[in-house]
């Protein structure tokens, strides 16, 4: 478990120093004509490949739900990533929460502010992949392509079995966990569906798509 943190503590400096560097101009296009790119995962549907997929195609940076949570609960992190950011696209971040929150009728935990705050931050930053997290209910949509994998239930299951050497009623039960656990934080936090399609502008069934035609649909569907 040690290693395995001071792993992700060395990802998210790693990032934080990217960040802190002076953009050339090619990256500053980048950030300007791509979108922040949300991921979200039926699991067992191969989104992690496609979201590492669409990054290297882009030469954007993947955020996976895990890192961007230590980031938000780490002050001194957030406090390093804010530095980066121009105060007045602070008090637009705040302002965007206002509302987010106002019109959802939301009641955000602490715990969930700082998330949503680090989410916004990062998709101000730009040339980011954002996996999980329920980003695409919390990021503006008008500078955010929110794409959604899924595949058929059989499939998922073979998926997971293969990738973690289990059993299928291993796989069975960690997808029923998984699903749960996503459709109740969505539900809880955001009071949505997280399987609604209206919620994506792109659903992409990777039981039909190879992760090659997936990755290409959503350059496509970003005009890159």
């Amino acid at each position: 478990m040690k290693t395995k943190s001071r792993s992700i503590d060395q990802m998210i400096q790693e990032q934080v120093h990217k960040w802190e560097k002076v953009q050339t101009e090619e990256n500053q296009e980048k950030a300007v004509h791509i979108p922040v790119i949300t991921i979200s995962r039926e699991p067992g549907s191969r989104g992690r490949l496609v979201a590492e997929g669409i990054a290297q195609r882009l030469g954007l940076d993947v955020l996976h739900l895990k890192l961007i949570q230590e980031m938000a609960e780490n002050a001194e992190i957030r406090a390093s990533l804010f530095e980066t950011i121009d105060k007045k696209k602070l008090s637009f971040i705040d302002d965007w929460i206002t509302v987010n929150v106002n019109e959802r009728n939301l009641w955000p935990s602490e715990s969930l502010g700082r998330l949503m705050r680090v989410l916004l931050a990062l998709a101000e930053k730009g040339g980011v992949v954002i996996v999980g997290g329920g980003a695409n209910f919390v990021l503006h949509p008008k500078n955010t392509f929110r794409v959604r994998t899924a595949a058929p239930l059989e499939l998922r299951i073979q998926n997971l079995m293969n990738k973690y050497e289990i059993s299928l009623n291993e796989a069975k039960r960690r997808i029923r966990r998984t699903e749960t656990d996503r459709r109740s934080f969505v539900r809880k936090n955001f009071h949505a569906d997280i399987a609604d399609p209206v919620n994506y502008d792109l659903v992409l069934n990777t039981g039909s798509l190879s992760i090659e035609a997936a990755v290409g649909a959503i350059a496509g569907g970003i005009g890159a």
